[in-house]
């Protein structure tokens, strides 16, 4: 099990795991100004006789920079989703000058980019960031509900997340040189699968929460995969790039996946963080283990 946080910290990214993991409608669109700096001249320089002295030159003041603004929504068209209209969002903690490197938060089946920052994302960094966590942005984005990969009916929201959505993050003054993935569920089993396809080089971490796994084609759920061949083409069994990438997995004992996770993690190459503790598949548990799990992600960003 992760080590348990201070609790300053943990009371700071509580707010963060209401509307993340919760998930319940309505955000919070927040912005910041600029405020010019005013230069004043120095008081003229008198003798005691004679015109006064020229004051000194003072050089011109650069600008400064205009803090990023701490939530921003917007949309594009996903050539990847068949031209869906596809929502997205960012939030991050105030007075960010520099570019901030993201979490792409993944959600749930049912879920949409709403539904992840509902509740006051960005009121949550702030206070994670002033208690001490290193800052960084949150992403989400609308991937539908075909588990976050290529499907039969042409739609594909993992092709969008790597070759749509990020590359577009760099336009909004994010450093996408690195990026990690956080996910619930669907979410889960998506981070696992996009974080491994974007590689080591790239995927700071990977945070997967009751990752909805299953051990065979035969076993999963319906509509999660077109068929045995598309559940083969998209396992996240076996990859050789998670053995490179930091992973907590975090798991109820009373979640249905609880079996199927345990036999994933002991095929991974090296065992994750995180663990098993008392709870279910739900917005209860996955609350209670945000605080630990952004504590942790939060550094390797940065790293």
């Amino acid at each position: 099990m992760m080590a348990r946080m201070p609790d300053v910290s943990r009371r700071a990214v509580l707010r963060f795991g209401v509307g993340a993991a919760v998930g319940a409608a309505g955000a919070y669109v927040l912005g910041s100004t600029l405020s010019q700096p005013t230069v004043t001249a120095p008081p003229v320089a008198m003798t005691g006789v004679g015109a006064p002295l020229a004051p000194p030159a003072v050089p011109p003041l650069e600008p400064a920079a205009a803090p990023a603004p701490t939530y921003v929504t917007g949309s594009f068209v996903s050539a990847a989703r068949g031209g869906v209209s596809t929502n997205w969002a960012i939030a991050r903690p105030p007075g960010q000058t520099a570019p901030l490197r993201p979490v792409i938060a993944l959600h749930g089946k049912g879920q949409d980019a709403v539904g992840v920052m509902a509740g006051g994302v960005e009121q949550g960094l702030a206070q994670a960031v002033a208690a001490g966590l290193p800052p960084f942005a949150v992403v989400a984005v609308d991937g539908g509900g075909s588990y976050w990969h290529g499907r039969s009916s042409g739609e594909n929201s993992g092709a969008m997340v790597l070759d749509e959505l990020i590359p577009m993050l760099s336009g909004q003054g994010l450093d996408t040189s690195r990026v990690g993935f956080l996910g619930w569920s669907m979410g889960g089993y998506g981070a696992l699968l996009l974080g491994a396809r974007l590689g080591p080089a790239r995927t700071a971490a990977i945070c997967a929460v009751s990752p909805a796994l299953w051990t065979s084609s035969g076993a999963t759920a319906p509509g999660a995969f077109d068929g045995a061949d598309d559940y083969a083409a998209n396992s996240v069994w076996g990859l050789p790039a998670l053995g490179s990438i930091p992973i907590p997995i975090d798991c109820g004992n009373s979640d249905p996946f609880y079996s199927a996770t345990k036999q994933y993690i002991a095929q991974l190459p090296s065992a994750p963080s995180g663990g098993f503790s008392p709870g279910g598949h739900d917005g209860g548990f996955w609350s209670a283990q945000l605080p630990a799990e952004i504590s942790w992600l939060a550094p390797l960003l940065v790293a």
